[in-house]
């Protein structure tokens, strides 16, 4: 992330559960073997905080079916989540769709610092296995456009930005204070990280979910005071967004992110080109279309590899190797091996 010379490019898997599951199933992983370990995943993570406004909130089951439970949770959101496979939960309803019911049932409850919402021994538990296994530590946890949309909904979050755009900076900022009380809370009991890698989702295909001069007046704020916050502690910041965002980098970079994370292929996303822009100032990590590990076809895989790694790393880049996305059960475990082994023999001949 330093843009330095490297022995070999830092790998990071992500299967998904059912993934994992069968290729336990097969053989190929041992029932209680550590899977990024397997692997030689090089960054290691934890210390999610828990965003959720009413703790005290019992989460009311209002309708269940085979294959999907409905349910209202303590955000004021009724959302359909999937039983049978990993998935984003269906958004049915929200209680909070304006400002009113923003600043009545959700924002008292996220002014102060409730040490409920920090997993202490989680953190100090994945710090010193980084340590011992010598990986790079990130803290890592949404920001404040994930932290908004499970409040009231992408929609009523994007209505809010064209028609009440102050509602939406209130969020924001609010989001972004109460990362950082929790954070120094965190921090100051068990030791900062090395980094800290942000979720922020905010674009679909081809497009983002907002502008680039939408993003830099009612986003960006938050952004910088998170950004700056990591950079006070002296660490690097790793932004991971899905969809198309190449519109909104310009103003994330002047936010201060340091590294961009995923880069989704069938988005619309490219590194090569994002390179040409910001390969001084910005680190890459992803951008291997995960559909080619889908295939399982190997000489795929490796020609994905070859149009990429080394257009970065030849011309002085930082990059990190991982697919555009996290990998689901129809990758054979050959398949994912030989993406991280053939992905650091590529990284070492640049």
């Amino acid at each position: 992330m330093a843009r330095l010379p490297v022995d070999h490019i830092p790998v990071v898997v992500s299967p998904w559960g059912a993934t994992i599951e069968r290729w336990r199933k097969e053989g190929h992983i041992g029932q209680d073997e550590n899977v990024a370990e397997h692997f030689g995943q090089d960054i290691h993570g934890g210390g999610w905080i828990n965003c959720v406004a009413d703790l005290d909130f019992q989460v009311a089951v209002i309708e269940e079916t085979e294959e999907t439970i409905l349910r209202k949770d303590g955000n004021g959101a009724t959302l359909r989540h999937h039983k049978l496979h990993d998935s984003t939960p269906e958004h049915v309803d929200f209680d909070v769709k304006e400002r009113q019911a923003w600043e009545i049932q959700i924002k008292p409850h996220l002014l102060d610092v409730d040490p409920r919402r920090i997993p202490f021994e989680d953190y100090r538990k994945a710090k010193a296995f980084a340590a011992e296994k010598q990986r790079f530590y990130c803290w890592g946890g949404v920001a404040p456009f994930e932290q908004m949309h499970p409040v009231c909904g992408h929609e009523y979050m994007l209505m809010g930005m064209a028609t009440d755009p102050e509602w939406v900076k209130d969020m924001v900022m609010t989001y972004a204070h109460f990362t950082l009380i929790h954070l120094e809370e965190l921090f100051s009991k068990e030791g900062k990280p090395d980094g800290m890698w942000f979720y922020e989702d905010m674009g679909f295909k081809l497009r983002p979910f907002m502008s680039p001069s939408m993003y830099r007046d009612i986003v960006q704020p938050g952004h910088k005071l998170l950004f700056d916050y990591a950079h006070s502690l002296g660490c690097k910041v790793i932004v991971h967004s899905c969809g198309f965002i190449e519109p909104l980098v310009p103003g994330m970079v002047e936010a201060g992110m340091d590294c961009l994370q995923a880069m989704e292929v069938k988005a619309g996303m490219d590194m090569r080109r994002i390179f040409d822009h910001f390969g001084d100032r910005l680190s890459f990590f992803g951008n291997i279309d995960v559909r080619t590990l889908i295939s399982n076809d190997l000489s795929a895989v490796e020609s994905e590899m070859l149009s990429k790694i080394p257009y970065v790393l030849k011309n002085g880049g930082g990059y990190i190797l991982h697919t555009d996305h996290s990998e689901p059960p129809e990758i054979n475990y050959e398949t994912e091996k030989f993406f991280v082994e053939r992905g650091r023999e590529i990284s070492q001949l640049n």
